[in-house]
């Protein structure tokens, strides 16, 4: 019985002495803590890299939209100029560039005139249309690609598609590519003549 008593009494005080043991403690925290601060910390830094360079990017299209509402405007160095600006914060990153014209800024997305005779809001069925900027065909947006000419409306955007310097890991290898785009909207100088919409008619099939 005695002994028995002895026994537990040992295990008691090799218990007590288990738990004021607070050695390793530290690393142990670390541990568990670093993994969750560090993820945090690289997001933190992902998305950081990412509203500045959609800043900067916004700001170098108003630059090049402006360059190229000139008579001389050149496009394919404003294009240049926009990746110049850029590259330093998003290095490799691949950039799409595309300009659409109108010939004022209230016809910015409508469609050619047409009559909607069924009225299911697209042109079909024989339906008669204005071929307002000459491509031969109806289009829902009547804008044209391209720079425009003189006193023309021009919707410029530019997509830069880019690897984040940090990646934030854990994450699927397709949510590693950003993309991001800048957009402005500029009137070219009246250096000549606008060129009015074309009156051609046609049928939609």
């Amino acid at each position: 019985m005695i002994a028995r008593l002895r026994k537990a009494k040992a295990w008691t005080g090799f218990g007590a002495a288990l738990c004021a043991d607070n050695r390793g403690v530290s690393a142990t925290e670390f541990a568990l803590i670093a993994p969750v601060f560090l993820t945090l910390l690289i997001g933190i830094m992902d998305v950081g890299q990412m509203a500045y360079g959609n800043a900067v990017l916004n700001g170098a299209v108003q630059k090049a939209a402006r360059d190229s509402a000139l008579e001389l405007g050149n496009t394919t160095a404003s294009d240049a100029m926009v990746k110049q600006i850029v590259d330093p914060i998003f290095p490799r990153a691949t950039y799409t560039s595309q300009r659409t014209s109108y010939y004022d800024f209230a016809d910015i997305g409508r469609p050619e005139r047409w009559n909607d005779g069924n009225n299911n809001g697209t042109c079909d069925n024989n339906e008669a249309y204005v071929d307002e900027n000459g491509n031969g065909d109806w289009d829902e947006d009547i804008g044209v690609s391209g720079n425009g000419g003189a006193n023309d409306v021009v919707v410029y955007s530019v997509t830069a598609s880019y690897e984040p310097v940090f990646k934030v890991p854990f994450l699927p290898e397709k949510w590693n590519t950003r993309s991001v785009t800048g957009s402005a909207v500029r009137k070219n100088q009246p250096f000549a003549d606008q060129q009015e919409y074309g009156t051609t008619a046609g049928t939609c099939s």
